[in-house]
């Protein structure tokens, strides 16, 4: 299983300090945890796209490249494209040129979005939020397989035959289905065979299995190996020393923000209660110690019938720069050696 981490650029104060960066402190804080995350171990670091006022991260490929400078293996990912607000030919290129750049370690995580301001930013219509995204995913895996595309369809200009450059060094170029909780997502990424990363914020894991059951039995369907339908979770956590400091440490935060969200959706503020159930032994919510944490994983992993990637979104606001460093640094040195061990250990017990 790999571990990693997403990051969404927050440029949130704390609300538990008052602590406001600067973008320019908030950009470099934020290659600092790249560059960790790779000396320690991690697997994967993801960028995700917002053009919303809380987060620095509209840019994400550039954001990735000057990771790629400054990182020699780990992974480097959207978190995930608004790939239906986007043109499927320049996504293309910019990975492709990112994975040249990082030889060979880029990767695409595609989707429609959670939040919906790049629709009018971009002169695209909500009433298109399916059609947009089926349509440019069918180019963008035609891109990906040939270098000379002919393709038409309805929401851009048709391709005649050019050429796509450059080509990335990884062939193909992996690319990921991002979904929240859709059926139809699922299955469309089961039947396409392209793995699977699952954005689960809250509530039990569980309860997605049947939707990953439907993914694996809509790609066994089409005829792909099992080992081409794997599936990654997306999930929000946070670790420190001891349990309580890291629940103490991220609360305040994760409330702030998930409050904010509630606002604009019509939820109610976000409790402490609320945070302690989610992080609680089947809650989505990631928040402890190595020991805790690494225990929850497994216990997804195991609900869900085996993944092959989970992702922290640590990042939900803005936490003191050594905090966010630290516990970057338990999950690749404590968390994911525990991960492994107890993983092998099991296989060699069948």
């Amino acid at each position: 299983m790999q571990i990693g981490i997403d990051s969404f650029a927050a440029a949130i104060s704390d609300p538990a300090t008052g602590i406001t960066l600067s973008p320019v402190e908030r950009m470099q804080h934020l290659l600092e945890e790249m560059e960790l995350a790779d000396r320690v171990g991690l697997d994967v670091f993801g960028i995700g796209e917002h053009h919303r006022v809380e987060f620095l991260d509209s840019a994400p490929v550039v954001i990735l490249a000057a990771a790629a400078t400054r990182t020699k293996n780990i992974r480097l990912t959207s978190a995930v494209t608004v790939l239906s607000a986007a043109d499927p030919v320049r996504v293309f290129q910019e990975f492709a040129t990112l994975d040249l750049i990082s030889n060979g370690r880029a990767e695409i995580v595609a989707g429609r979005g959670s939040f919906v301001e790049s629709y009018p930013l971009f002169g695209l219509s909500l009433e298109d939020y399916d059609s947009l995204f089926a349509e440019k995913l069918d180019l963008l895996l035609a891109i990906r397989e040939n270098t000379h595309v002919t393709w038409s369809g309805r929401h851009r200009a048709p391709l005649t035959g050019q050429g796509v450059y450059p080509r990335p060094l990884q062939d193909p170029l992996p690319i990921w289905i991002g979904v929240g909780g859709t059926p139809a997502s699922f299955v469309r990424a089961g039947i396409l065979g392209l793995p699977l990363m699952v954005a689960i914020i809250g509530g039990e894991p569980e309860r997605f299995r049947p939707l990953v059951d439907l993914y694996r039995e809509a790609g066994r369907r089409a005829g792909h190996p099992a080992h081409r339908l794997s599936v990654g979770l997306h999930s929000i956590g946070f670790l420190a020393d001891t349990t309580k400091e890291a629940a103490d440490d991220f609360y305040p935060g994760y409330a702030h923000t998930f409050s904010e969200i509630g606002k604009e959706r019509g939820w109610a503020p976000t409790t402490r209660k609320q945070y302690d159930l989610a992080r609680g032994p089947t809650g989505a919510l990631l928040v402890g110690d190595a020991e805790a944490v690494a225990g929850k994983i497994l216990h997804v992993n195991q609900v869900l019938g085996g993944i092959s990637r989970i992702t922290f979104q640590m990042g939900v606001s803005t936490l003191p720069h050594p905090k966010m460093l630290r516990a970057v640094e338990i999950l690749g040195t404590a968390v994911k050696p525990i991960v492994q061990r107890e993983l092998a250990a099991s296989v060699g017990s069948e």
